[in-house]
């Protein structure tokens, strides 16, 4: 950790002089200008600890594709109580229960209460089943309401991605948080992938250098979904009117959340300042429906107005540069890019491969230079270190998290392991009274990419200022740590 405060402070004073100070400076003045004072009596959550707990009563709203991963892996944990359970459908209610009892193995679980059939019943199972932590796992709109109820009914809340959709409702929800002293975290499981790890560690240990840029993205060919829309259920039932109606990057978190811990975002060194965005023209949902839909379905009676390509530059208040892309219609390959940019080289994904910038006594491990430069005093930077080669940055480089958890992750599952490991880490800080891999303003931060990429779509490309959701308190937030 001292090689990255002492990184930090050449960096700092490298691109910063007497302007660059006081640039930043204005910037913050500027969004501290318009942020809303916090509220009597809420307090800070940068680095909340709650008190611990035992047993972990648990809740979910929500018992679709995603709940059932959420309630699978959380109702097998030891310490974890299921004591509610709400979906607008009864069968998948049932079908939740059924698990939940399996993984309980008689001795957990045994009170279990049902809700569905209604909107609200959610309500209901909160004042009912009073639950410690509660999973929100529902349609975007819904997951601010949601998360806000829970936590004013005593609950700590993890939240599906994207934790909220609209600035208004996300102060209100940081508001809630604070003034509760409740736990929101927004469920990124990207962060709790192998490679995403691996990056995470190197960028502590300073092996990128300075860190002047990264790319993310959500590049994922979804249309299938909308078939959704003609039987009522599913994801593309509630997704396509979104798709339809808003020209912006909706869904920026998977990409974002990763890129964003590595450069430490809203965590003592930097933090989000603006935001530019353009959208392409809209053309392939409406292709697809014409193709695959009877000309009288509702699908091709949609007016699809949202761009298919996402494309947002993001500026830290430091300077550095965050590319954000956003498509889920294009025919192409699946993507996040999970690119991390330095002086001393970079990290990227989608395959994995890295380059690095090292000669033979600059600090990089002997092992893992000799691989990388064989006879040569250098290592060549100008092509990747891919395929068999990455074996040995996972041997000098995989976060500690995922070797003790790796065995865990295989066994669960969930995207590769990601979702078994994102899901331990929150009943496990519960349990210990440790801070979140997460807190509330990261998730609000990689959130607000949507409303504020739409307005400057919607302002040809005009720029837009990030709130200040810490309301300053960034700056004093520690980095998250590598979790032994």
């Amino acid at each position: 950790m001292d090689t990255q405060s002492n990184s930090r402070r050449h960096f700092l004073k490298k691109i910063g002089g007497a302007g660059a100070g006081l640039a930043a400076a204005s910037v913050v003045a500027k969004a501290a200008d318009s942020t809303p004072s916090r509220p009597s009596g809420a307090k800070y959550m940068g680095d909340f600890i709650a008190p611990k707990l035992d047993t972990i009563k648990v809740a979910i709203i929500g018992c679709g594709a995603r709940g059932g991963t959420h309630f699978n892996h959380v109702s097998a944990f030891e310490g974890t109580e299921f004591v509610g359970i709400c979906d607008l459908h009864q069968d998948l209610c049932e079908r939740a229960k059924k698990k939940v009892l399996a993984n309980g193995k008689g001795k957990r679980h045994q009170n279990v209460k049902l809700y569905h059939g209604d909107k609200h019943a959610y309500k209901k199972m909160l004042k009912e089943t009073k639950p410690d932590l509660v999973y929100v796992v529902t349609p975007w709109e819904w997951h601010a309401p949601m998360a806000i109820d829970a936590m004013n009914a005593g609950a700590h809340v993890a939240v599906e991605v994207p934790l909220t959709t609209t600035i208004k409702e996300t102060w209100e929800l940081i508001d809630t948080s604070e003034k509760t002293q409740k736990h929101c975290m927004m469920l990124e499981n990207v962060n709790y992938g192998r490679d995403e790890l691996m990056y995470l560690n190197m960028c502590r240990l300073g092996i990128f250098g300075d860190i002047l840029h990264g790319e993310a993205a959500y590049i994922h060919e979804l249309r299938g979904q909308m078939r959704h829309v003609e039987n009522g259920r599913g994801t593309g039932s509630w997704r396509t009117y979104h798709w339809a109606k808003k020209s912006g990057n909706l869904y920026p978190t998977h990409g974002l959340g990763p890129v964003a811990q590595y450069m430490n975002l809203a965590r003592g060194d930097d933090n989000f300042r603006r935001i530019v965005s353009f959208s392409s023209p809209a053309k392939n949902h409406a292709l697809y429906a014409k193709k695959h839909f009877k000309p009288d379905s509702e699908l091709n009676k949609i007016t699809y107005e949202g761009g298919d390509m996402s494309t947002s530059i993001i500026k830290t208040t430091l300077g550095r540069t965050v590319m954000v892309q956003w498509d889920e219609s294009s025919p192409r390959p699946y993507s996040r890019h999970n690119l991390i940019q330095g002086t001393k080289g970079t990290g990227a994904g989608f395959p994995t491969r890295i380059a690095l910038d090292y000669g033979k006594d600059e600090g990089l491990p002997e092992k893992l230079f000799k691989a990388l430069a064989g006879d040569r005093k250098h290592t060549n930077y100008h092509g990747w270190a891919q395929g068999d080669k990455i074996k040995a940055f996972y041997e000098a480089f995989d976060h500690p998290l995922y070797k003790r958890m790796a065995d865990v992750a295989k066994k669960m599952g969930g995207h590769g392991g990601m979702d078994a490991i994102m899901n331990f880490r929150v009943i496990e800080c519960l349990r210990k009274g440790q801070p979140l891999d997460q807190n509330v303003y990261e998730g609000a931060f990689w959130s607000a990419v949507t409303p504020l990429s739409m307005k400057s779509v919607a302002e040809d490309g005009m720029p837009q200022d990030f709130p200040d959701f810490t309301r300053g308190q960034w700056k004093n937030t520690k980095p998250l740590p590598i979790v032994q």
